[in-house]
């Protein structure tokens, strides 16, 4: 299979470059077909501009965007790897969408009627933050992320979504913690 990564975290000794490592050596052990996107070695501007959103419209987009969506068309899987800060996606991660999913790529309306253009492909989310899940559920976060980003956004688009992880209490998570998540990364990709 074709394993599409989309990393955003600027620590690369951070619990999400752990996962993101674990990861790519699964599936290369695997014999898989793996790419990385490492939003922040790769300096991804997440500016929307104008020209973006007028291009947009008329199918048309600069060359460094439509790089981004060849890597997505070309994938069967896209595994997406951010932290939860305040509450939602690192800012670098939300205008990779904004500018990469783009209308007519990622997404239109056929009379009025929006229809996913992602059809066809997984998507695996894993986040870190660092609320313990209980404080989550207490308040409604946990509900409140799943229906920003699972909802809002990837199934939106047509990913059918294979798993979402949060692994919390990541700021200060024990080694056991940490192999127990990374135990259930092994498995879930193991089968891909």
């Amino acid at each position: 299979m074709k394993h599409l990564i989309i990393y955003a975290h600027p620590n690369q000794d951070s619990l999400n470059a752990q996962v993101k490592q674990c990861i790519e050596e699964i599936l290369k052990q695997y014999e898989h077909e793996v790419a990385v996107r490492d939003l922040y070695q790769l300096e991804f501007d997440p500016i929307l501009s104008i020209e973006d959103m007028k291009g947009q419209r008329n199918g048309i987009v600069n060359k460094l965007i439509e790089k981004e969506q060849e890597y997505i068309s070309w994938a069967d899987v896209v595994t997406f790897i951010y932290p939860i800060w305040w509450t939602g996606m690192p800012a670098i991660m939300k205008g990779y969408i904004d500018r990469v999913f783009s209308y007519g790529f990622a997404y239109r309306y056929d009379q009025g009627i929006q229809k996913g253009l992602l059809t066809g492909k997984q998507a695996i989310i894993l986040n870190t933050h660092g609320k313990s899940h209980e404080e989550y559920s207490a308040i409604g976060m946990d509900k409140a992320l799943l229906l920003t980003s699972d909802k809002g956004i990837y199934t939106y688009c047509g990913f059918q979504i294979k798993e979402h992880f949060f692994f919390d209490k990541a700021d200060r998570a024990t080694p056991e913690a940490v192999a127990a998540w990374l135990s259930k990364i092994r498995n879930l990709y193991t089968i891909h």
